[in-house]
């Protein structure tokens, strides 16, 4: 969800811009029979949108419920949007909140070089089965491409490949045997099909006591402090053991083969293109640069929403796909055990400087950068998994982060945080030049990353809030598996299933 602020006009234009003057519509149930300030039930298209013929799919199989009620999703993410998509398929009204000015959360996209290119880097593995069936869905599966990618570390000066067992054995920083204790390491983790018993020890602990302590503090101890900050050595262990069974689980032709990674052509803002036209074309309602101030509640049941324009929308269920903390803002009534949940899982923040260049600055993809003392955590390096030609010949740097909300590099500007920047990277190649940069750019985006501690880990808020009719479904609910777009998605189909169940199982209308 984005920072834009609310919009201006009378309550009387906004009621008639979010498509709910009085209408033709059936009530809905329990939108008919609160009092206060509510506005009426219609459903009418908003300006420029079409009300689409109805569903056109009953996915997963569940049937339409016998009167279409009325959902209010907060968040104009990928979550949102796919379960927005789903609940239409079942012949729901459906309205999708958004307070930025864009559609698809982190993956927004920009121009660069005449192609389009996302703020925040992005990439599938061969297990991301849920992505990869919404995209045949929509089309999209002839611009999916899957590619070997190019992982390397940064360590002391000097650049090492690490992807298969033969950069292992020659990644010197660390003495062989603790090079095959590593890559034992690798292949235990692949094979355990249960991660229970990683929840309760920290990644360090396990690593230092099965791979050395060598291994941790040249290998895996930099990424974490790099990712999860002060956190990164209280983070449980079943998070690393997941990460591992990923990476492994997405080699071409077994372990011993290169990574395979997947992109699609154009970028995934044509996903959330196309989730945005089918989401109109069924009848759906979408508004953006729309703040939502509460969620309203009334006997232990959520009622509706109230705008920060001060409009109320009456709602039958409500699902909100942002971060935690912005959910407990909305909805102070919480229970206290529910909001301990939700307050429990910390967040780190993304910072993402894009550069375009005329020259590449590596021959990586992915470079893991396992020294502190630089002022970033990884450089990926777009165009070396996918070529410059789509981005008229400049080759795509991000320069990514994860940091702790307040950190100082949030308040710099785009020249402060590259004077910050540029001298690391005449460290890894030592020929850059500021000539080489033709673009720049800078990213930020709130909650981005989730933390499991083993204090936290597998206490996540359900998706069903101890409140009726509302909903939560975002990043801290993905455990233990980490973020991603297919995750996402799964979470949007997830939620939406359980609205569906729920809105089927109660009477059609309230009087």
């Amino acid at each position: 969800m984005g920072l834009a602020g609310g919009t201006g006009g009378s309550r009387g234009g906004q009621r008639r811009r979010l498509g709910l003057c009085p209408g033709a519509a059936r009530p809905v149930a329990g939108a008919c029979h609160r009092g206060g300030a509510g506005v009426p039930v219609g459903s009418p298209a908003v300006a420029g949108q079409s009300t689409g013929a109805g569903p056109t799919s009953d996915h997963g199989g569940e049937g339409v419920s016998q009167a279409p009620r009325r959902v209010g999703i907060i968040g104009g993410g990928v979550a949102g949007l796919t379960a927005a998509y789903r609940l239409l398929q079942r012949g729901h009204e459906v309205h999708v909140f958004e307070a930025g000015d864009s559609w698809g959360g982190l993956v927004r996209t920009f121009d660069v070089g005449g192609g389009r290119l996302e703020c925040f880097y992005h990439h599938i593995f061969t297990t991301d089965t849920t992505i990869v069936a919404l995209l045949r869905e929509l089309g999209l599966s002839p611009r999916l491409v899957w590619r070997d990618s190019k992982v390397g570390i940064y360590y002391q000066g000097r650049l090492y490949p690490f992807v298969t067992p033969i950069d292992l054995l020659r990644f010197t920083p660390v003495g062989l045997v603790d090079r095959v204790r590593l890559g034992l390491m690798g292949l235990y983790l692949r094979r355990q099909s249960d991660g229970q018993r990683f929840q309760s020890v920290t990644a360090r602990e396990w690593v230092s006591r099965f791979a050395g302590e060598r291994n941790w503090q040249v290998v895996w101890g930099p990424l974490f402090r790099g990712k999860f900050g002060d956190m990164g050595d209280q983070v449980s262990m079943i998070w690393l053991w997941n990460k591992v069974r990923l990476r492994f689980s997405s080699r071409r032709g077994g372990p011993l083969q290169k990574e395979v990674l997947g992109y699609l052509l154009g970028s995934f803002g044509l996903m959330v293109d196309e989730l945005v036209a089918r989401v109109r074309a069924l009848g759906g309602h979408l508004h953006a640069s729309t703040p939502v101030e509460r969620v309203a509640v009334d006997d232990g049941r959520a009622t509706g929403l109230r705008l920060a324009s001060g409009t109320f929308v009456p709602c039958d269920a409500v699902v909100a796909t942002v971060a935690n903390r912005i959910f407990l803002r909305l909805v102070p009534e919480l229970p206290e055990d529910y909001a301990a949940l939700c307050q429990g899982i910390p967040y780190q923040d993304a910072l993402c400087m894009v550069l375009a260049l005329r020259r590449p600055l590596s021959r990586f993809y992915w470079l893991n950068i396992s020294d502190r003392s630089f002022p970033f955590l990884a450089l990926v390096e777009h165009t070396n998994f996918i070529g410059p030609e789509n981005y008229g010949g400049h080759h795509v740097l991000y320069i990514s982060n994860y940091l702790e909300k307040g950190h100082p590099y949030f308040a710099m500007s785009e020249e402060e945080l590259w004077a910050e920047y540029r001298p690391y990277l005449a460290l890894i190649n030592p020929e850059f030049d500021d000539s080489w940069v033709v673009g720049r750019w800078v990213f930020r985006g709130s909650d981005a990353q989730p933390v499991f501690t083993v204090e936290n880990a597998g206490k996540v808020p359900p998706h069903r809030a101890p409140i009726t009719g509302l909903y939560l479904a975002n990043m801290s609910q993905i455990f233990p598996e980490d973020r991603g777009q297919n995750y996402s998605i799964r979470l949007g189909e997830q939620v939406a299933s359980l609205v569906a169940q729920d809105l089927a199982s109660v009477s059609a209308y309230v009087i």
